[in-house]
C-alpha cells in the first residue's frame, strides 16, 4: 500500500488489519509497530523501496498522491511519475493485481493542473498491461481529514463561503477503504473498469445543501453564501502573496472548485453486488465533527 500514512491510506491500513490482512506500507517516517505489517521506508520515487514494497505481495493499493502544489511539474512528479514507478516495481515482481485511486478530477483534465496529472497517472495504469481497477473518489470527507475542516470551522463562525452554483458528490473515508480493500480480491466484475464512487445521493448534494448538512452536524444554523470566482481567484493570490509554495487556495484549486459538475456518473458506479455505501452522510457528518472536537480541532 502507497499513501498509508494519509487520510484515505490510515483508515484502508486499519480496515485492512483489522481484517486480518497483513500488509507491507510504505513510509517517509519512522512509524510506530504494529502486528501484520511491515512498514517499508523510502519513497515513490526510490525503486528499492518499491521494490521492496511489493516483493511477495498479492496486490497493491496505490493511493499515495498529490492534492496540492504550486505548478503542473509538481502535480505530475506526485501523481503521474509517482504512478509509473509503482507500476514498474510491480511488473518487474510478477504482481498483477493493482487497485489505483484517482479522483473524479481526471474527467476534467483541461481544467486544472491536478486533473491533468491524475488523468495522466490513469493513462498510464491503463496501459500497465496489469489487472487494474480505478476508484474515483469525489470530496471525501470523515475523521481526521484536514482538507475539509475549514469548511467545518466556517460553519461553526455561522457563515460559509461556498463555490458559485453546482453540484457534488461526497463519500465518507471508511466506505472508500472498505470498497478499495474489497477490490483487491475481486477481479471478475472489476477487472478494468473505471468506478466513480459517492455516498449515494442521487444527482449529488448542491453545495448551499452540503454546507446546511455541515451545519446540522454542528447543531447550529449557518448561512451559505456562493462566492463568485472572481473572488475565489484573488483569495488565491493573496494566498499565495502570504503563504507562498505552501497556499491552500490556489488558482488551480479555484479553478477546479468552480468546475458546476463533480457528481459521479450514475453508469459509472460499482455493482451493488460488490460495493454500496453504507455511511449515511448526515452521520457521518455528525461522527466527523465529534472527531474534531475531540482533536481539539473546533
Amino acid at each position: 500500500m502507497t499513501g498509508a500514512t494519509g487520510f484515505v491510506g490510515a483508515e484502508t491500513l486499519n480496515q485492512a488489519l483489522e481484517s486480518g490482512y497483513y500488509v507491507s506500507a510504505l513510509t517517509r517516517r519512522a512509524q510506530p509497530p504494529r502486528a501484520r505489517l511491515k512498514w517499508v521506508p523510502g519513497s515513490l520515487d526510490d525503486a528499492a523501496a518499491l521494490d521492496t514494497l511489493v516483493r511477495d505481495v498479492d496486490a497493491v493499493i496505490h493511493i499515495a498522491g498529490v492534492v496540492n502544489a504550486p505548478d503542473r511539474d509538481s502535480f505530475e512528479v506526485g501523481n503521474a511519475r509517482g504512478t509509473i514507478a509503482v507500476v514498474d516495481a510491480m511488473r518487474k515482481r510478477g504482481v498483477r493485481r493493482l487497485v489505483h485511486v484517482s479522483s473524479l478530477a481526471a474527467r476534467e483534465p483541461g481544467l486544472s493542473d491536478y486533473g491533468w496529472s491524475k488523468e495522466l497517472a490513469e493513462r498510464h495504469v491503463k496501459a500497465s498491461g496489469l489487472d487494474w481497477t480505478i476508484v474515483r473518489p469525489p470530496a471525501i470527507y470523515g475523521p481526521g481529514d484536514q482538507e475539509m475542516l475549514e469548511l467545518f470551522r466556517m460553519a461553526k463562525r455561522g457563515v460559509m463561503l461556498l463555490p458559485p452554483g453546482g453540484r457534488l458528490s461526497v463519500i465518507e473515508v471508511s466506505d472508500l477503504a472498505r470498497l478499495l480493500l474489497t477490490l483487491t480480491g475481486e477481479t471478475d466484475m472489476s477487472l478494468a473498469q473505471t468506478y466513480e464512487v459517492d455516498d449515494g445521493t442521487p444527482q449529488g448534494w448542491d453545495h448551499q445543501d452540503f454546507g446546511q448538512a455541515i451545519g446540522h452536524a454542528l447543531g447550529r444554523t449557518v448561512r451559505t453564501m456562493a462566492t463568485p470566482a472572481w473572488l475565489l481567484g484573488a483569495g488565491a493570490r493573496m494566498d499565495r502573496f502570504f503563504r507562498g509554495k505552501g497556499a491552500k487556495l490556489t488558482p488551480d484549486r479555484v479553478r477546479y472548485f468552480c468546475h458546476p459538475d463533480w457528481v459521479a456518473a450514475m453508469g459509472q458506479h460499482p455493482p451493488r453486488a460488490l460495493w454500496s455505501p453504507e455511511v449515511a452522510t448526515e452521520d457521518g457528518l455528525k461522527a466527523t465533527v465529534q472527531a474534531y472536537r475531540v482533536k481539539g480541532w473546533l
